[in-house]
């Protein structure tokens, strides 16, 4: 039986990518919530500096208005891959559910076939 083989080892490779996937989106949001931790600390800096912490205020920063739009972007984006993250599990518990169930035909065949040998 070739054919459940390679279907044992299709629903493998699925798997592994959508483990590879979600990997690389978790990654991606650990490295966004860096990069939105380092904006922070820098308009903490420039507001420091030029004694104006009022975004609203006529003189703030023009550097911290551009840092704090992009840590606000880089939120939004966080919370996108999170709903993203979310949907991948799910598709990863599908797809790993029917492994199991390909490899449990596979070892039924594989164990008809012993016994009529």
């Amino acid at each position: 039986m070739k054919s459940r083989e390679s279907l044992v080892r299709l629903k493998e490779f699925q798997v592994n990518e959508k483990r590879r996937q979600l990997q690389q989106l978790q990654m991606m949001m650990s490295e966004f919530e860096r990069m939105t931790k380092d904006l922070e600390s820098q308009i903490v800096v420039e507001e420091k500096k030029s004694g104006i912490s009022d975004p609203n205020h006529f003189a703030y920063p023009t550097f911290a208005k551009a840092a704090r739009q992009r840590a606000d972007n880089l939120q939004v984006s966080i919370k996108e891959l999170k709903m993203q993250e979310e949907a991948l599990e799910l598709a990863l518990e599908e797809m790993q559910a029917e492994y199991a169930r390909a490899t449990a035909l596979e070892e039924r065949d594989s164990g008809a076939r012993a016994a009529r040998a």
